[in-house]
């Protein structure tokens, strides 16, 4: 099932000509080596759907999209992809680069500032709506005509534009936000595996720690940094992605979710829930069924 598998860490290689990766795919529907998987990597990445309907499922938040998508979403959060056969859109184009893109010394600079504030915010995930995905949707697609340069200067001037552009959504994704140094993703991704494999049953730091060869306090620091969270804190985030899983999906009530994902009882899957993405299960699958005018059980 899906949102019981763990984020998979994705190694983009550049390329020797540009300081950035752009991918272009065409039509799904001709194209069966692309599947969507749980992923996530240091780059930022803003993705442009032309056309179709689907979901996001960008850290802790999921919802759905119609008539397209254009979404920035931040280093290391984990994010789900966001077309397959299904999706029906035309085409989707991907880019993905650096945190210090395009160089440290260039993002200090002064003018640069409302561009770095951008790339902030997509620690949370951005989705654009309105005129602003669909004029700046199409010029990402041009991309894939022009020469590195031209690339790369249409970029920058992309990202100024959504910089300034008032027609978006932040989703509040950063839940699981990872960071992570380079020569630690085998034992993190150990560590995740195990959380992926046992979430569903009361889990003690002690078991964590074992699983990462460490001590209770040497693991608490270490995890405290990887993520930004407490181990118990991130346990219960990756506890309320799943749930957003099943009760967009899954036609239980909410109680059988709540028990489903771990929790002790449906009042602490409740306060968990709401903390998590400010608003209750029952509020969450509501706003789900005004978005797809789904059948989802009420209770």
């Amino acid at each position: 099932m899906e949102g019981h598998q763990r984020p998979v860490l994705q190694r983009i290689l550049p390329t020797l000509d540009s300081s950035f990766l752009l991918k272009h795919y065409p039509d799904p529907t001709v194209r069966g080596d692309k599947v969507p998987n749980y992923h996530y990597h240091p780059e930022l990445e803003l993705v442009f759907v032309n056309g179709g309907n689907g979901r996001r499922h960008v850290g802790s938040h999921v919802s759905y999209f119609d008539d397209g998508e254009l979404i920035l979403i931040g280093s290391n959060l984990p994010h789900w992809g966001f077309t397959d056969r299904n999706t029906g859109n035309r085409a989707e184009t991907v880019v993905q680069f650096s945190p210090n893109f395009p160089t440290p010394d260039f993002r200090a600079l002064s003018e640069f500032s409302q561009i770095n504030n951008l790339l902030e915010r997509a620690k949370n995930g951005i989705s654009f709506t309105g005129r602003t995905k669909e004029v700046e949707g199409r010029r990402l697609e041009r991309m894939v005509e022009l020469d590195p340069l031209g690339r790369l200067l249409l970029l920058l001037d992309v990202l100024r534009e959504l910089s300034e552009s008032e027609e978006y959504e932040s989703l509040n994704a950063d839940g699981v936000h990872i960071e992570i140094a380079t020569h630690g993703y085998e034992r993190f991704n150990n560590v995740q595996q195990f959380i992926s494999d046992n979430f569903r049953r009361d889990l003690a730091v002690a078991e964590a720690a074992s699983v990462a060869a460490m001590t209770v306090p040497a693991f608490c620091r270490y995890f405290k940094k990887v993520t930004g969270k407490t181990f118990v804190t991130y346990l219960t985030n990756f506890r309320i992605v799943y749930a957003c899983k099943l009760l967009s999906d899954e036609h239980s009530t909410i109680a059988e979710v709540a028990f489903d994902c771990g929790f002790n009882s449906l009042s602490q899957f409740n306060r968990s829930f709401k903390k998590v993405t400010e608003r209750t299960p029952t509020e969450y699958r509501l706003d789900l069924r005004k978005t797809v005018g789904g059948n989802l059980p009420s209770g």
